[in-house]
This record gives C-alpha cells, structure tokens and sequence, in this order.
C-alpha cells in the first residue's frame, strides 16, 4: 500500500539518503494524499470514528500527545495500534495499574555481565517506542504518572545519572474511562496540560454498530500495511511549524485562551459562574499548532479564524478546570468553551 502514494520524502543523490520537497504546493498535495490514505487504511480495521480519527491523524502531524477519553468497548486501543501499523512506527503499550512503578514506564538500570565481571547496563521501558499507548492513564498514583511527564515534555527520560534520548518520532497516546472512578487518581494538571488535544470518543452509530458486530464475529481481523514510512512522519512533523497562521487566527486563539480565565474583562459569565482555572499560555500555543496541522492534513496553505473554531474544544477542555457548581447544574466544558468563543467572536 506504501507504494500506492507519492512519498513525502524524496530520495537524494546520495544512496540510502533523502532530502524533504521543499515546494511548498508539491508538499501539501502529497499531505493531503497520504491522509485520505490513512484515514482508508483505519477504517479497514476500525468501524466508524471518523472525527477520532482526524483529530488523533492532526495530532501525529503536530507532533503532540493526545488524551482519548471513552467508555470501554470503543476501540480506543486498536485506534492506537492501528495508527501505529499504517504508519510503519514501532508501538509500545502499558496498561497502567495501581502498582505500577516509574521504572515499568522508563525502564531501569541492571547488572549485566561484561567480560570477567558484570556492570550496570541500561533496560529500556516501553517508553521507547515511536507510539505510546498509556492505557487507563489514571489508574495509577501521580508518582507513576509523573514518570512520563519528561518524556513527554522533553522527549528524553532520567534514569539514575544518565539521560537517554527517546525515538524520533515519540508520541503518547493515553486513554482514560470518564465513568468508573473506584481505583482511579485524577490527573495532575501539569500532565493534562502537555496533551495537545483530549479527544472524546463516543458511541457508534446503529449502522456502525451493527457492522462492527458483523465483521468482528466473522474471523480473524483483516490486516494492514504501512501507508507511510518513518522519515514521512518526521517530514510531515517539521512542515507543519512552518504552516503560517493569519493574524485573524493567532488573535482568535489568544483571545480565547485569556477569556478561559475567570477575572478577565472578557470573560463571559459562564466563565465567572463555573470555572476555576482557565488555560494558561501553552493552551494559546496549542491552539495555534493544532490549527496549522489542521490546516496541512487538508492541503491548505496557512491557518485561519476556521481552523482556531473547529479544533478550539479539544484542544482546550482539559485546560480548563470547572468548579463544582458547573456539576451541580449539568455545565459542560464544551458548553463554556463555546460561550467563550461567541463572547469573544
């Protein structure tokens, strides 16, 4: 299937090397190609979940985390993996417990033997992989969680004295159950704030429903090939920053994050009444990013106001911490981001 798309990455003089295209039009065409192949490759295997899809596929470009937020049975896990094969990136998986250690996550150091003697060597965790899955982030102590806080802000980890450089790409993918909260710790807010997006997968459809127990009742699971190659990945990553955003954009996103904020004159009184806490600055800088990456999965040459609007809610949920007030009286988040966003409109 690799060989069905032009490569986003063209092959230079030298053998076994490549140089990027740097024609800005010749590389949105082939941005937009190799997405509608990925999202054909998916929906061989996952049934349905198309907006998931596009915001897990802007996410990849934008060379950010994302945090899917789903009651079990969704296919949140084989979202992940499947994303991970048609890419051809390596794929690692911890299922976080209540007795999970830092050390399961980033691996440890052991004694290995060298020559006459033995030394301390370093086991690598899970944590390097191109694509981590952290299923159920939240059953586990902050201590735990905090062991990905570095590799997921630096994209290196800490073990003893040395530091070690994860793989190029590295991506954390985590889920986390809204509705069983017995044996849970709620994610720190300096955690939730390095997912570039929180994505909330919901129910299918009835016809999907209904095709999903069709063809997973019908023998094994059809497989997929690798649509793109690592260094497509890493060329797609290093396009997306240079994507320019409008000044209508960027002052729509920084708007919007100072208005999440209660205390501000432009906040709107849903702000006042229910939120707590409102996004800080990476949410501005998030916002703007993912708008570019949405703007180059679909070939467009720069960010505009459309792109701040329709990535707004899942790229700032998580950022804004609601009061109890906003429970009692049934408030969402994407009912106070959207007052926001007609406040500031």
């Amino acid at each position: 299937m690799a060989s069905d798309i032009p490569d986003l990455v063209a092959p230079s003089a030298e053998p076994g090397s490549a140089t990027i295209v740097h024609h800005p039009a010749i590389v949105l065409e082939r941005v937009s190609e190799a997405t509608r192949k990925l999202r054909e490759a998916i929906a061989t295997i996952v049934v349905g979940q198309e907006d998931v899809v596009e915001l897990m596929l802007l996410t990849l470009a934008a060379r950010g985390h994302a945090l899917l937020v789903g009651v079990p049975g969704l296919a949140k896990t084989l979202l992940v993996s499947t994303l991970a094969k048609a890419l051809d990136l390596s794929f690692g998986r911890v299922q976080f417990t209540p007795d999970l250690l830092p050390a399961d996550i980033t691996g440890t150091d052991v004694l290995a033997a060298e020559g006459d003697g033995r030394q301390l060597a370093f086991a690598p965790g899970p944590v390097f992989a191109n694509l981590l899955l952290a299923d159920e982030i939240n059953r586990t102590p902050p201590k735990t969680q905090s062991a990905l806080l570095e590799a997921m802000q630096e994209r290196r980890v800490t073990v003893g004295r040395k530091t070690h450089v994860l793989p190029d790409p590295f991506q954390v993918f985590a889920t986390r159950n809204p509705i069983e909260q017995e044996g849970t710790y709620p994610l720190p807010e300096a955690q939730l704030d390095r997912f570039l997006l929180e994505i909330h997968v919901e129910y299918p459809s009835e016809a999907q429903e209904r095709e999903i127990a069709r063809r997973t009742t019908s023998g094994p699971p059809e497989t997929i090939e690798p649509v793109l190659m690592a260094e497509d990945v890493r060329a797609l990553q290093s396009l997306v920053p240079k994507i320019p955003a409008t000044d209508a954009a960027i002052d729509l996103a920084v708007r919007v994050v100072r208005a999440t904020r209660p205390g501000s004159p432009k906040a709107p009184k849903e702000v006042a009444d229910y939120v707590r806490f409102g996004a800080g600055p990476r949410g501005s800088q998030s916002l703007v990013l993912a708008a570019k990456a949405r703007a180059a999965l679909r070939g467009e040459a720069a960010a505009d106001v459309d792109d701040v609007r329709a990535i707004l809610v899942p790229a700032l949920r998580h950022r804004v911490v609601l009061g109890y007030r906003a429970e009692a009286d049934g408030v969402s988040d994407r009912a106070v981001l959207e007052a926001v966003l007609r406040a500031v409109s």
